[in-house]
């Protein structure tokens, strides 16, 4: 984080391609590669939060929900440079603010993250195995 800036959160679902090129690609993940389709899925999100350091996009969260039951974190992703500074967390927590008259909020996560994901209230299923059709190799 740069002295002169300070980290700002909102509630959007308007982005550009290169900056969710850019934050995409810092994680190292494949869904970078598409960022006209990445400009396009922001739209069909049911909630959006993003982190950014003055104009720089370096964190969102993004969920789908089924309007009153049920919401299920896509994607939650912090720019490495950033990371440790609880970013993360607050992207969560401004999500689950968001819900929190829903039944549920679910989540898939990587095996490596799963202490923090613990550390905010998240549960392993035990009995349900995280399944996917896809042509994305991250």
């Amino acid at each position: 984080m740069t002295p002169q800036h300070t980290i700002t959160y909102k509630d959007t679902r308007t982005f550009n391609r290169e900056e969710l090129q850019r934050l995409f690609l810092s994680v190292n993940w494949s869904s970078g590669h598409y960022p006209d389709r990445l400009v396009e899925a922001m739209k069909g999100y049911g909630s959006v939060f993003s982190a950014y350091d003055g104009d720089r996009l370096i964190g969102m969260i993004c969920t789908m929900d089924d309007g009153v039951m049920t919401a299920y974190v896509h994607y939650l992703l912090v720019d490495p440079a950033y990371q440790g500074l609880h970013i993360g967390r607050e992207l969560v927590n401004m999500m689950k603010r968001h819900y929190k008259d829903y039944l549920r909020i679910v989540l898939c996560a990587y095996n490596d993250k799963l202490p923090f994901y613990k550390s905010l209230g998240f549960k392993e299923a035990g009995n349900e195995t995280t399944m996917f059709i896809t042509e994305l190799w991250t």
